[in-house]
């Protein structure tokens, strides 16, 4: 019994949990949302989250929506998935994965999941060994850290050099690294910068993991959603070089994160993943988890091979028209420089000049100022692990990414030191 007669209970919060959860994408979110004034007609403008599915812009194929509908029709999906997916979803993956590769990639190596959130979540899982470590970016997209503090897996940064057009920071890597490092992970096309990675810098990044001896993870999520000059190509075309656990989703190409639908691909060729035994590892893990929904594994093969290509082109064209917008109205504002035009995703970083502001004192105040004075969500800096910048999504209906940064320009002139 407690001292006040209250009977004593043998669970309560979980501070692992509280921990991991200030670390995500959504916390932000949620405590911008709380800042808001009700009282403001305006609609509220979200440059936070990269989820353009709500605007019709952004509506995903009827081919693809079609497909589903079909497989719930055809009452052949109504059951349990096997452990890895149905071998029919596998085989479409893999086929569509291998489109632009040298090299197929077999079905026995994709493993899909209920989007890549899933995939992140199974991989830390598996990873996460006493005393392991593993090499984030910085600034990352923070569901790996969110995973990875929860699972008690060490985390160490390197940085992206804006300077370098965001490229990886090389020598930081053979420095973080030791013998306890698990794995390194690589988003390209990048969120939250928006950059493309060229070939040969990838090529020195397989060569540094390689030379480290540990894995490369490489976040390909937004593989599809290149608009610059800069080609994308895999991580998988350097799986010769160093072993590669490759993700990805449908989420993105076709505007549908809430269908989650995603993938693991062991690129193993010399079977160094295998043989450690970290591929047993991971099925014993996706046994243990959940799966992507069966009818969505059953309409794959018709969304991946009959989609039309106009509509991925469409799609291209409006979020290349929203990123050069948001490039160039960035320029007139004067607390804010996006050091590298985005080519690639549907974000872009920008630095904030807190000099130059008054009654602002780091990002996440300007943040929660801005929602309250503007009705306008943008993420603080912090949430990616990079204070006092800002990430910004122009992945919106373009007339409403220019309110935005209307609303955006209006607050930083308002909040701008006064001349003497």
């Amino acid at each position: 019994m407690g001292e006040n007669g209250a009977k004593r209970w043998n669970f309560g919060a979980n501070e692992a949990v509280e921990e991991s959860c200030s670390q995500n994408v959504r916390y932000f979110l949620n405590l911008l949302a709380d800042n808001l004034d009700r009282n403001d007609g305006r609609p509220v403008i979200p440059l936070g989250h990269g989820d353009p599915s709500p605007f019709p812009s952004y509506r995903t194929d009827p081919a693809a929506v079609e497909a589903v509908c079909e497989a719930v029709r055809s009452a052949k999906f109504n059951h349990y998935s096997t452990t890895s997916g149905l071998p029919l979803a596998r085989k479409a993956v893999a086929e569509y994965l291998s489109r632009n590769l040298s090299y197929q990639i077999s079905p026995d190596d994709v493993h899909l999941t209920a989007g890549c959130h899933q995939a992140i979540e199974v991989l830390i899982s598996t990873l996460a060994v006493p005393g392991a470590n593993i090499l984030l970016p910085c600034p990352t997209y923070p569901m790996y850290d969110s995973r990875a503090s929860f699972s008690q897996l060490e985390i160490r940064r390197y940085d992206l050099l804006p300077e370098n057009g965001w490229e990886v920071d090389l020598n930081a890597i053979e420095a973080l690294a030791d013998d306890k490092t698990a794995a390194l992970l690589v988003i390209n096309p990048c969120n939250p910068c928006g950059n493309v990675f060229s070939r040969q810098h990838l090529q020195k990044i397989a060569e540094t993991a390689s030379k480290l001896g540990i894995l490369v993870i490489a976040d390909e999520v937004y593989k599809d959603i290149v608009f610059g000059d800069k080609p994308f190509v895999s991580m998988a075309e350097f799986s010769e070089i160093v072993p590669v656990m490759m993700l990805g989703a449908i989420s993105k190409r076709w505007c549908v994160p809430g269908w989650r639908f995603g993938w693991m691909v062991t690129l193993d060729p010399h079977n160094i993943m295998k043989n450690s035994g970290l591929v047993g590892s991971l099925a014993h893990v996706l046994n243990m988890s959940t799966d992507p929904t069966t009818f969505i594994q059953g309409a794959i093969p018709d969304i991946l091979g009959k989609t039309k290509e106009d509509f991925f082109t469409s799609k291209l064209e409006t979020l290349k028209e929203c990123s050069d917008t948001c490039y160039e109205e960035i320029k007139k504002i004067t607390c804010i420089t996006c050091p590298y035009k985005p080519e690639g995703s549907m974000f872009t970083m920008v630095k904030l000049d807190l000099s130059v502001l008054e009654d602002i004192s780091d990002d996440l105040d300007f943040c929660c100022k801005l929602a309250k004075e503007e009705s306008l969500i943008i993420l603080p800096g912090r949430s990616v692990g990079l204070k006092n910048w800002l990430r910004i999504t122009f992945a919106v209906e373009l007339e409403l990414l220019k309110d935005g940064l209307v609303r955006l320009n209006n607050f930083a002139q308002r909040h701008t030191k006064k001349q003497p």
